[in-house]
């Protein structure tokens, strides 16, 4: 007869193996729902530009491409417009001050000369009429003047004797009193005549002074419509090459309208375009450096343009010693401009990176090279070679330094 027997309550020994593959299960299953949570790219690790942090020495410098040009340019504008009627001195030629290089015609100027010669001839003709009537008047003036004052000493005369005699009794009223009203007569007679050849005199001195004003502004207007004719020969502003000139036979010219240039070769300057990161550092007086053929050459920054193009801004270097002997205008180079002193740092090498991130964050691969994680970091100078690195990285570790523009916004790039 078989015996029941009864199951025993309670957990096993077995149990507990079953209780800890399950936990595990779990945990293993929410460490990979946990790590799916953080966006994730891979990609091939040959693809990629990786490079190690280092502690070295960071020089302050960048490097720019600058153009050789003239040390001045002179731009040569039409002091007047007309027609061209030759052409003296061809572009690249070497001229002095003063030499004629083109010769204009206009017809509307010669016009204007003929005009103000008339009005000038027209004026000089005024004048030495006016001036004729005047003496004409001043003599007569002076001849009046003189016969009043001979009656009026001759009338004078007279009534002093007829008084005398009236006096005495001798003459009789009638005469005495007609040689004094005679007298008084001639005496406000030649009181008129003298204030009005004074009159005269006044006004022949004021009309003539207006009148020579007049002809000596007439003088001065031809005089500048002469200096107009002249400007009809475009000559040399200053000793130098002619750059180029934008001027044939039979071209109408307009006033002011730009037709070449002097390049003045006693000296070169190099123009240079910097990005606008460093706008702020770049000033006045910055040394630079010029390498060609082994050697060094010197420069400073002579001029800081603040207008910013395309993401650029212009600066004028010039040499402050020697200069490379066989330098020409157009001639391009590299130059080391120094923005500040060396000092030790922790160094990345650059990369295009930084175009992603602007240096607020950046890849950097595990010790095991199979992912790299996003780390923040603060990045401070850069030279052509290496950022300078402040803050979030330290010597030995490697980060990513090509571009990050796949990478989307993943956080973590898995490397096959």
């Amino acid at each position: 007869m078989d015996i029941q027997l009864e199951k025993k309550k309670g957990l096993r020994p077995k149990h507990y193996g079953y209780i800890a593959i399950g936990l595990l299960v779990l945990f293993v299953g929410y460490q990979l729902l946990f790590a799916s949570s953080v966006s994730t790219f891979r990609t091939e690790k040959d693809k990629l530009s990786i490079a190690e942090v280092t502690h070295g020495k960071f020089d302050d410098y960048i490097t720019i491409n600058g153009n050789v040009a003239p040390i001045t340019t002179i731009y040569m504008d039409a002091y007047e417009g007309g027609r061209v009627t030759e052409k003296l001195i061809e572009e690249g030629a070497m001229v002095k001050k003063g030499d004629i290089i083109l010769k204009l015609e206009n017809m509307n100027l010669y016009e204007q000369i003929l005009a103000s010669e008339s009005n000038l001839a027209l004026k000089q003709n005024d004048l030495r009429s006016t001036k004729l009537t005047f003496d004409s008047r001043q003599v007569e003036g002076r001849r009046s003047l003189a016969t009043a004052s001979t009656d009026l000493q001759r009338l004078k005369r007279n009534f002093e004797q007829n008084q005398a005699l009236y006096d005495d009794e001798l003459i009789s009223r009638e005469v005495y009193l007609k040689s004094k009203e005679d007298y008084e007569l001639s005496k406000k007679q030649y009181e008129i005549i003298k204030k009005q050849t004074e009159n005269d005199d006044e006004l022949r001195e004021t009309s003539l002074k207006g009148l020579d004003t007049d002809l000596a502004r007439m003088q001065k207007t031809l005089g500048m419509v002469y200096q107009r004719l002249d400007h009809l020969n475009v000559r040399a502003p200053a000793d130098g090459q002619l750059g180029y000139l934008d001027a044939e036979i039979g071209q109408s010219i307009s006033q002011g309208q730009r037709i070449g240039q002097i390049n003045v070769l006693t000296d070169y300057k190099i123009e240079a375009d910097i990005d606008e990161h460093y706008i702020d550092r770049v000033k006045r007086d910055l040394s630079a450096v010029l390498e060609r053929n082994g050697k060094e050459y010197a420069l400073r920054v002579r001029k800081v343009y603040p207008e910013v193009r395309s993401g650029r801004f212009r600066v004028d270097l010039v040499f402050t010693e020697n200069k490379p002997e066989t330098i020409r205008t157009g001639q391009s180079y590299n130059i080391k401009l120094q923005l500040g002193e060396s000092n030790d740092a922790l160094l990345v090498p650059k990369g295009s990176f930084f175009q992603s991130t602007g240096g607020q964050w950046i890849f950097v691969v595990g010790a095991d090279g199979g992912e790299a994680l996003k780390r923040p970091i603060r990045i401070g100078k850069q030279n052509s070679r290496y950022y300078e690195v402040l803050e979030g990285l330290d010597a030995g570790e490697k980060v990513i330094t090509s571009n990050y523009d796949s990478f989307g916004e993943a956080e973590r790039i898995v490397l096959k």
